[in-house]
Order: C-alpha cells, then sequence, then structure tokens
C-alpha cells in the first residue's frame, strides 16, 4: 500500500461539528473550515510521518505502526493513540477521543473520522 506523496484536500464533510464535539477552540474551528490542508505522507516499511499544512499552521506526527505513540489534540491536549496497517487502509484508535480510518481507494485519500455521533469525512488527491 502506498500512502507516500502528498494529498490535497478538495472536499470534507462536517468538518466544524468534529472538531466542537473533540474540543476545539472557537477560534481554530473557524480557521480551520475555511482552509483545505495539505497532507505530505512519508512511508518507509511501518513507519510513516504525516505532515498536515494549512496557510496558518503545519502540524507533524510520527509514527510506527502497531507501536503506541502521542498525538496532540487541537486544543494542545496529549493522549495515545495505536495506529494499524491493513490492506489500503490506516486505522487510528483513541477510544476516548476518536476512531480515524484513511483509506486510498483509486487516486484518492478518504479519511473518515468518528467522534461521538459525529462523523467528518475528508476526500484528497494525490498531487
Amino acid at each position: 500500500m502506498d500512502f507516500n506523496g502528498t494529498w490535497k484536500v478538495y472536499y470534507e464533510e462536517n468538518v466544524e461539528d468534529f472538531l466542537r464535539v473533540i474540543g476545539a477552540p472557537a477560534i481554530a474551528v473557524k480557521m480551520r473550515k475555511d482552509n483545505k490542508p495539505v497532507i505530505v505522507i512519508e512511508q518507509k516499511g511501518e513507519d510513516f510521518t504525516c505532515t498536515i499544512k494549512t496557510p496558518v499552521i503545519t502540524k507533524v506526527h510520527s509514527f510506527t505502526i502497531g507501536k503506541e505513540t502521542e498525538m496532540t489534540a487541537v486544543d494542545g491536549r496529549k493522549f495515545k493513540v495505536i495506529q494499524s496497517l491493513k490492506l489500503l487502509t490506516c486505522r487510528v484508535c483513541c477510544p476516548d477521543k476518536f476512531t480515524s480510518v484513511r483509506e486510498i481507494i483509486g487516486n484518492e485519500m478518504i479519511e473518515t473520522m468518528t467522534a461521538g455521533s459525529v462523523t467528518f469525512i475528508s476526500k484528497s488527491k494525490r498531487v
């Protein structure tokens, strides 16, 4: 499976509601809804570096499949996650926060994130 590359988000559904549910500050919700990110993924075997870029902020997250890693929420809180990889899917599970599934379908990367009863969908194309 090849997540490697630069991906440009072209479609998002429920981003504002999702950010509110996970506790994002109001200013972060406002800024994020107006800026679709570019995502750069570097994959070397089981090791990944994911860089999310917007005009306002750049966040970098590195992890190894199957190993616990620390992430920082949009409100600054730290939490632990374990990422798994299966077929064309990368799955993040943080039971007390959210679940995230990133899939390669054709020439698109589709991310589905769920927190409580809110589901956020993001679609990207490789650039």
